[in-house]
């Protein structure tokens, strides 16, 4: 099941590690550790209602996977129209 939430944790020829989405282009995020990178996917991951982070090696293969429960947005749309 293919879900636009996902984010995919891959190194970034630069250097540093960039977030992600499937197919995309451009990185979401870009941090200077793995750690700090997959900490930034699951936040952006559990803002967008849950989904998957796929942690990448060097080699560029996916050496791990985490689920990500929906999370609280700290900035949640400000419409209150019902």
């Amino acid at each position: 099941m293919s879900n636009s939430n996902n984010r995919h944790v891959v190194p970034n020829p630069k250097g540093g590690w960039d977030v992600k989405a499937p197919g995309a282009s451009r990185a979401s995020a870009h941090r200077d550790t793995q750690a700090a990178a997959e900490q930034r996917a699951k936040e952006i991951v559990g803002n967008l209602g849950g989904g998957e982070v796929r942690i990448h090696g060097r080699d560029g293969r996916i050496r791990d996977s985490d689920a990500v429960a929906p999370g609280n947005d700290p900035n949640p749309p400000r419409d209150t129209r019902h």
